[in-house]
């Protein structure tokens, strides 16, 4: 479990159903532009907008589509402790190579709570578990401390996806005490490079740069530092754009609508559109991003 795990878009008809042929086409480009896995149903999959009939129908169709050439990491967080672990024993089923999962997020637990809801899913599943460190979204901290104690006491628990600022700090933190564990970031790679430098071994954004974050992660593997720099400035302004609270899946949509990849920018409320200045703004970094071909 290392590299490139894009989270993959969600794709919809204008109606707003599923379109299974344009997600299909999206699961090939990310493929074939070198993604190292997937992950489905997390906030830029709009997981929080799926019925569960619709997640269990896109897990049966991806995983077939994809055939054991990635791993699947499939977000399977919920507001309450059992609706969690029926969540990841179906991933479980369905093909998931290992689970995300957020904390309970309604009712917010304190350490002991939060011990109890990951060690019940751990015992009911037999995969990797990522804890999902997204106090931004959650409202649920958790120190690097617990992150540790996780990792050394639950089975299970063998990834952390970091999103609490300031991440790089929280890297260094974490594996200060050398707990058994591998360390990701996502806030759409904002501070890929620092927290490589500190010890992550993947990254997952959103599915609409995954050519140019293959590149990157290929450069810093190679340790072509200054080259990964250079990149890497390139991509920020479309990775600062994107990073704008409620419209950064609509913008990673209309991206790929303008690669050809999928057919609609559709995002199902409460996901916000962006308005027709964005996506002026939007269509100028598309260009900037383009000058590196």
């Amino acid at each position: 479990m290392h590299g490139i795990f894009p989270i993959l878009n969600t794709t919809f008809h204008e109606d707003g159903a599923i379109d299974f042929e344009s997600q299909a086409r999206l699961v090939d480009y990310l493929l074939a532009s070198g993604a190292h896995g997937l992950g489905l149903f997390g906030n830029a999959s709009e997981g929080y907008a799926l019925a569960e009939g619709e997640r269990q129908s896109l897990l049966a169709a991806i995983a077939r589509q994809v055939n054991g050439r990635v791993p699947l990491v499939v977000s399977t967080g919920a507001t309450g402790t059992d609706l969690a672990v029926r969540a990841s024993q179906a991933a479980q089923d369905g093909g998931a190579a290992a689970l995300m999962v957020l904390p309970p997020y309604f009712l917010k637990p304190g350490a002991d709570g939060l011990m109890f809801y990951f060690e019940a899913i751990s015992k009911a599943v037999t995969i990797p578990i990522m804890v999902q460190d997204a106090p931004l979204m959650s409202q649920v901290p958790m120190p690097a401390a617990l992150l540790a104690r996780m990792a050394r006491e639950i089975e299970h628990v063998s990834l952390v996806k970091v999103e609490a600022p300031p991440t790089a700090a929280k890297f260094t933190q974490i594996l200060d005490s050398k707990p058994p564990v591998t360390l990701f970031g996502g806030l759409n790679g904002n501070f890929f490079i620092e927290e490589y430098d500190r010890g992550s071994r993947g990254v997952m954004p959103g599915s609409d740069m995954i050519p140019e974050f293959v590149r990157l992660w290929n450069l810093l593997e190679s340790g072509r530092r200054e080259d990964a720099w250079t990149l890497f400035v390139h991509l920020l302004p479309l990775i600062r754009f994107e990073l704008q609270p409620g419209l950064g899946v609509s913008a990673m949509k209309h991206n790929l609508v303008a690669r050809g990849i999928i057919d609609n920018a559709r995002v199902r409320h409460p996901t916000s559109e962006i308005d027709a200045a964005g996506l002026k703004e939007l269509a100028f970094l598309r260009e900037w991003i383009a000058r590196l071909y």
